[in-house]
């Protein structure tokens, strides 16, 4: 298996992909939360591609980034981020891994760099492999769309170079430095620049 500090890369065949840990629930990715798996029961739908998209279309359109809004909720674990009703990328990300693990969607995190992390999502599809999705939310000339191919990925950010890997789970220093975020208190500082 190809990784890197615990993330899978995305190239690396489906064989060689134990898709176990990008189906688990953790602190952040709490995905057996009860009102988690009520919304992830009410988006499911007759196919797995279905149900992936209602629940990256609910997350990147009914739960709003922070900054678009300018309500700081500071939200970072999945089950926060639906109680709270916004967050920046990275807990719609986990809000939307959770959901889509609920549905037995294998799903992992993925990040882009800028001056500090942009957090989106990877989704694992057969025969595909891993395909990034950005539920950051269309606001402001940002666009982002749902897809299954890679070749056809549209995330809100396609200028910055994706950083190699998928993790299964949040990496302790970016969910050391998300946990330091103050509700009510805009801006990124708390970030890390890398994973």
């Amino acid at each position: 298996m190809t990784e890197r500090s615990g993330a899978v890369e995305p190239g690396t065949d489906a064989v060689e992909v134990e898709l176990g840990a990008y189906l688990a629930a953790d602190a952040v990715i709490d995905h057996g939360h009860p009102e988690i798996r009520a919304l992830a029961e009410r988006l499911r739908r007759g196919t797995p591609v279905e149900t992936a998209r209602a629940a990256y279309e609910y997350v990147r359109d009914e739960i709003p980034h922070s900054g678009d809004v300018d309500r700081w909720s500071a939200a970072y674990r999945a089950s926060a981020v639906l109680a709270e009703g916004n967050a920046i990328c990275h807990g719609k990300a986990h809000l939307l891994i959770a959901l889509l693990r609920a549905s037995g969607i294998p799903a992992g995190v993925r990040y882009q760099r800028f001056e500090v992390l942009h957090g989106l999502v990877a989704a694992w599809w057969p025969g595909e492999g891993w395909v990034s999705i950005d539920p950051r939310g269309n606001v402001g000339g940002i666009t982002a769309e749902f897809s299954v191919v890679r070749a056809a990925e549209r995330i809100a950010f396609p200028e910055a170079a994706l950083e190699p890997g998928v993790y299964p789970a949040v990496p302790e220093r970016v969910a050391r430095a998300l946990a330091e975020a103050v509700p009510g208190v805009a801006g990124y500082e708390y970030l890390p620049a890398a994973p």
